[in-house]
């Protein structure tokens, strides 16, 4: 996923790992994974699924354009 930080800097986090652990094993329909949206500081699916921003930025790596 390419997300877009407050300071304006942009990370790729992969989602892989996630998709065989609880809540997240939903998100393998592709229909659903792209129901992800903005809440508050995060990110959410429509399966309630979220991830925490520090983890978001943490585990993402920095987007270079080429």
């Amino acid at each position: 996923m390419l997300l877009t930080f407050e300071n304006g800097e942009k990370r790729i986090f992969d989602m892989k790992p996630y998709l065989d652990k609880g809540i997240f094993k939903e998100l393998k329909d592709e229909t659903k994974f792209k129901s992800v949206r903005v809440s508050f500081d995060s990110i959410e699916w429509s399966n309630q699924a979220d991830i925490d921003p520090e983890i978001l930025y943490e585990k993402s790596k920095e987007y270079a354009i080429q």
